[in-house]
């Protein structure tokens, strides 16, 4: 057997970090075993699909290197893979159940079918339809008809008997059939339902394991109702643990951003990220500037494959200790068997620390590509060489590639650099940085030759006639060539700006 793993997104925002879990866990299962990895879409939601969504979706997947087999864009034997192409088949199987006697054309109101349910939890009973307002020949229809009432498609339940299947997560799972309600498969316009949608594509697309979240083990009883109907090969399952909000064991939730604000840890990842969006004017809407979203990480600079080997312990473990994994080790060692029928809960920090390491790990020349694209978006103009004497200067302050716009001074004219009005004061305006800045510029204009090592030396003469400490001087020049007073070392800054930037800097600093 050749196993076949699919995702199916629907196109109703932008990738969630526990539906992108989902899919590596679905990605990781199939090249592990050699098989395809199908990405289809589950767009028979006309209210609820935005069609301009599709496209960050499958942008999202490519920039993590999580590549298709079979699907959107990409095609294969199998399709169509969007359901909205598929109504016509969908139909068919409607029609089939029907026929069958495996499903029914039910002509309920809601107002009814509420209170139905409303007496049958208040009397304590299974909430499952009394079927008075069902119709099984075209007579039966017409009647309903003639009331003005409409009809959509149930799936007939059985009352009676148990619903055994094994999942790889959770075991032998047992499901009483009388708990079972008679789910909408066609509604009244004539569209189908997820869980008859889902079971026909499976089969079509020759689906091998249905690995998804745990909020679908309760369809999975009626979705065996469907495909055995039919006549379809069960498919195995593995219902995985869904990832917790920071701290808690609730799923987590995009539209929840303010109450995990509220979280120091997860806010301080998000100011950071913001910092760097405001410098290239994102628009920091929850919608989409939100650290649930994918679409957040990649237009900071996060590293895919930071985020994918942080979201593969979400659920999974090698063992008590090992972190760290390439992806071609995630492939070799996963298994469903490790993992974990708990949450997982989403920690942001964490992340974070997976990126730094990750980011650590870069070479230069890696570290450099990654930034050229953040400086072409804030419209800066730089020389190559000098981008790479900033990057390896900055070392562990590069966290994202979005990092390197805190030094954006460096690739600014003199005239445009931003002075930090509070450092300008405290280090240049009032003594003894007054005093000394006429000072610190003679040695940047005379030292030769003009580098690090010459100009720290001459410095710390400086230093030591004025019988003062280093750091305060340190600062003072800083400030005077950058516009802060953080920042790589002072001399490697005035090194890498040439003597003639650096002076018409300070020349501007003691204007200002």
């Amino acid at each position: 057997m050749t196993v076949r793993t699919r995702f199916a997104p629907s196109p109703t925002g932008y990738l969630h970090i526990g539906g992108v879990r989902t899919a590596l866990f679905n990605w990781l299962f199939a090249r592990k075993h050699g098989g395809q990895f199908i990405l289809r879409i589950d767009d028979t939601d006309q209210q609820r699909n935005v069609a301009e969504a599709l496209q960050p979706i499958l942008d999202g997947f490519r920039w993590l290197g999580l590549d298709w087999d079979e699907g959107a864009e990409v095609g294969g034997p199998h399709g169509p893979y969007y359901q909205s192409q598929k109504l016509d088949r969908y139909q068919t199987a409607v029609q089939s159940l029907l026929d069958r006697g495996l499903a029914y054309w039910d002509y309920a109101k809601p107002e009814e079918m509420k209170a139905e349910m409303e007496l049958a939890e208040k009397e304590k009973r299974n909430k499952v339809s009394s079927r008075r307002w069902m119709a099984t020949t075209p007579e039966e229809r017409a009647k309903f008809e003639a009331e003005g009432r409409t009809g959509s498609v149930r799936a007939k339940m059985p009352r009676e008997g148990t619903c055994v299947f094994q999942d790889h997560i959770r075991g032998e799972v047992r499901v009483e059939w009388a708990g079972e309600q008679d789910i909408v498969i066609q509604r009244s316009d004539g569209t189908v339902t997820y869980n008859l949608a889902n079971v026909v594509d499976d089969h079509d697309m020759k689906i091998t394991h249905v690995i998804r979240a745990e909020e679908h083990l309760s369809n999975t009883p009626r979705q065996i109702f469907m495909l055995e109907g039919l006549g379809y090969p069960r498919p195995e399952f593995a219902h995985l643990p869904f990832v917790a909000e920071p701290g808690s064991k609730n799923k987590l939730s995009k539209r929840k951003i303010a109450n995990y604000l509220k979280n120091q840890d997860f806010k301080k990842v998000y100011e950071h990220a913001k910092a760097i969006a405001d410098r290239l004017k994102i628009e920091t809407n929850p919608e989409s500037f939100n650290p649930v979203l994918v679409d957040f990480y990649k237009q900071v600079g996060y590293l895919p494959d930071a985020i994918i080997n942080y979201l593969v312990l979400l659920g999974w473990s090698l063992d008590d200790k090992t972190e760290d994994f390439t992806r071609q080790q995630m492939i070799d060692l996963f298994s469903l068997e490790r993992v974990n029928k708990s949450p997982a809960s989403f920690d942001a920090k964490k992340l974070f620390a997976f990126q730094e390491r990750h980011m650590n790990a870069l070479s230069l020349a890696a570290k450099v590509e990654g930034v050229l694209p953040f400086l072409d978006k804030a419209g800066l103009t730089y020389d190559r060489g000098a981008v790479e004497a900033i990057v390896s200067a900055m070392g562990p302050r590069l966290r994202v590639f979005g990092d390197i716009l805190d030094f954006e001074n460096f690739f600014l004219p003199t005239d445009q650099i931003r002075f930090d009005e509070k450092s300008l004061t405290n280090h240049v305006k009032i003594a003894p940085g007054s005093d000394w800045a006429p000072a610190l510029r003679e040695i940047v204009a005379t030292a030769e030759p003009y580098d690090a090592a010459t100009l720290k030396a001459k410095v710390e003469a400086f230093i030591a006639a004025q019988n003062t400490k280093p750091m305060p001087v340190s600062q003072t020049l800083r400030v005077l060539v950058t516009g802060k007073e953080v920042g790589f070392g002072t001399y490697e800054t005035l090194a890498i700006l040439g003597r003639e930037k650096s002076l018409e800097r300070i020349d501007r600093a003691m204007t200002l």
